[in-house]
């Protein structure tokens, strides 16, 4: 290790120990009041969404001191509802802090904690590092692109699957059966699979369940009374709205409810549960330095290009950047599950946010929603 790695460990150590306490404080001084943003292009995007075919849309922004909240259809303002791949940044802030303490390296390989497990058809965790994991540059193929997989966790095959338990050490095996999509470190492709295997790096250096770690290091000082790691629960927490599915079908297929699903199918690549209220405070603290130490924020928010077609975009350590038609700069992730789509941003500086959801995963952008916020773009039509 380091002598600035030693340096950061104590740092993170003493951050980590306090910051129940301090997570949430106020400044000494207070700061002026911002002037009250007009929600109404926002408000307008959430309805568009609706009069497209959503069922139900809703949103909550903070600028400065100022929070809103807009519904559309048949939704309720403090609905919780699964946030699917946003659990990739709570499971990255955790390896980060762990790094931070000194508990490992974003660069160990990844058959240092996991050994055997990446392994077969060209796969090769000795070659690959925790970091790839966390940034999609590790070449895995994805368990979500299996097209067993999808038949019988996306299709029809749902409803007769849809408790089925998964164990994380199921879905990567599901993963070995294909060839990796690069080399590790030598493009970018986003794979659910890197996330298993982080959830499952987490559990190695802690010997606890990830979602214990992700409950006492964020959730608890944060006081995220919305958001759990449902772990085998299949139930929905209330307030919560039905979540609505075609199961990948053609658009005129049959809408059901699937509210209900074992979350093991996503484990730490995306089971959580939340609301706009907590995944704003989330992000908020994590931009603002309050979850990670300045050296490991850095690296966090050290990105790679996703797409030569998307020139102001990239992806960091479970965070995403993009930049909208403003110039506006916005940092956060989105995530999809069954029935549910969702969206949380937030600006560098953790001054102004936005979280949304809409309850159906066939139809709905948040696009719009995203520059009617921070652009205060209005919705044609």
């Amino acid at each position: 290790m380091s002598a600035a790695r030693t340096a950061r460990t104590v740092v993170a150590a003493t951050l980590v120990a306090g910051l129940a306490a301090t997570a949430l404080a106020a400044p000494a001084l207070a700061a002026p009041a911002p002037v009250k943003q007009d929600h109404a292009p926002t408000q307008k995007a959430l309805q568009a969404a609706v009069d497209a075919g959503v069922p139900g849309a809703v949103a909550q922004a903070r600028d400065g001191r100022h929070a809103w909240t807009g519904t559309a259809g048949e939704r309720k303002g403090n609905d919780r509802y699964r946030v699917g791949s946003i659990t990739k940044t709570f499971v990255a802030t955790v390896l980060l802090q762990l790094q931070a303490e000194g508990r490992l390296d974003l660069d160990d390989p990844v058959e240092k904690w996991l050994p055997g497990v990446v392994r077969g058809n060209g796969h090769d965790g000795r070659k690959t590092t925790v970091r790839q994991l966390l940034n999609h540059t590790s070449g895995i193929y994805s368990v979500t692109s299996d097209p067993g997989f999808q038949e019988k966790v996306f299709g029809p095959g749902f409803l007769e699957h849809r408790y089925d338990r998964w164990t994380p050490e199921q879905l990567v095996a599901i993963a070995m059966t294909h060839a990796p999509d690069f080399a590790p470190g030598t493009d970018w492709n986003y794979s659910n699979t890197n996330y298993v295997l982080a959830g499952m790096v987490i559990e190695k250096v802690t010997g606890r369940p990830y979602g214990k770690a992700v409950e006492n290091r964020i959730i608890k000082p944060l006081k995220l009374r919305a958001t759990s790691v449902p772990g085998t629960d299949v139930t929905m927490p209330k307030p919560s709205s039905p979540a609505w599915s075609k199961l990948y079908a053609d658009p005129n297929a049959q809408i059901h409810d699937v509210s209900r699903l074992s979350p093991t199918l996503a484990y730490a690549a995306g089971e959580m549960i939340s609301d706009s209220g907590d995944l704003q405070t989330f992000y908020r603290a994590l931009l603002k330095g309050r979850l990670l130490p300045k050296a490991e924020l850095t690296e966090m928010t050290t990105t790679v290009p996703i797409s030569p077609d998307l020139p102001g975009a990239g992806y960091g350590l479970g965070l995403m950047k993009q930049k909208l038609s403003c110039g506006e700069e916005i940092w956060g992730h989105g995530g999809g599950i069954h029935g549910s789509s969702s969206d949380a941003q937030v600006t560098r500086d953790g001054s102004h946010s936005l979280a949304l959801n809409f309850n159906a995963d066939w139809t709905g952008d948040s696009g719009p929603v995203l520059e009617a916020e921070f652009c205060g773009v209005t919705p044609q039509g």
